[in-house]
């Protein structure tokens, strides 16, 4: 399970200057990092209701789950690849469970593929972030920072996602200074330490096994 580090976003922005995005001026050409001037984010007002939130499953359902998880995190890798397709044919499709997926950020790669999981809308969103968990150990360690954005580049065109479209998403300042203020808004609110983690019916519980995952949804559902 990997731990959230206290002040994460505050020490990237002390670290790293100036917040903002540099042009793009070639296909390799990198943005700069988004998760800067997060600190001088917490004193601004930044209205996240803008943020979309991603669902899967019925509305109406009488259990929702939301996950907390990062794209750079194995351990949700593992459970998007594992325990999550279960969860979503057993439940999710059958309009048992509303699923709700928000992102955690711990760095700007984080960011950046969510930016891209992003880009396509919520018809594209569970689809791309498939694509972007099924390939993290190629791209999360493709090199340095170019190499990386340039990886996810590449997710986002094999999802169907066009070249200036993708370059938008990534260039867009404002949309990740919301996203890492909602990110900070939603943790403080669930009190997420760690990723990935849970809140089942509004109680916090760990990463599991799809089987004790399986048996808290049906006591749930038998309450």
């Amino acid at each position: 399970m990997t731990r959230l580090m206290s002040g994460i976003f505050a020490s990237l922005a002390v670290a790293a200057g100036v917040y903002g995005y540099a042009s793009f001026q070639g296909s390799s050409a990198l943005p700069s990092n988004p998760l800067i001037g997060a600190a001088h984010a917490q004193e601004a007002e930044v209205d996240t209701s803008t943020i979309i939130e991603m669902v899967q499953g019925a509305e109406g359902a009488p259990v929702t789950l939301i996950e907390y998880a990062s794209y750079t995190c194995p351990h949700c890798a593992n459970f998007h690849q594992g325990a999550y397709k279960q969860l979503k044919e057993d439940y999710i499709d059958t309009g048992k469970v509303k699923f709700i997926y928000r992102e955690v950020y711990f760095d700007r790669y984080g960011l950046w593929a969510s930016m891209i999981a992003r880009c396509g809308g919520p018809e594209k969103f569970f689809g791309i972030s498939d694509l972007i968990y099924k390939g993290q150990s190629d791209w999360a360690r493709a090199g340095g920072a170019t190499e990386i954005v340039d990886a996810l580049r590449k997710i986002g065109l094999l999802a169907g996602l066009e070249e200036e479209q993708l370059e938008a998403c990534l260039q867009d300042g404002a949309k990740a200074q919301t996203l890492v203020n909602w990110y900070q808004e939603n943790a403080t609110e669930h009190g997420i330490e760690s990723t990935p983690s849970f809140i089942l019916n509004g109680k916090k519980i760990s990463n599991q096994s799809y089987a004790d995952f399986k048996a808290l949804i049906d006591a749930e559902l038998d309450g």
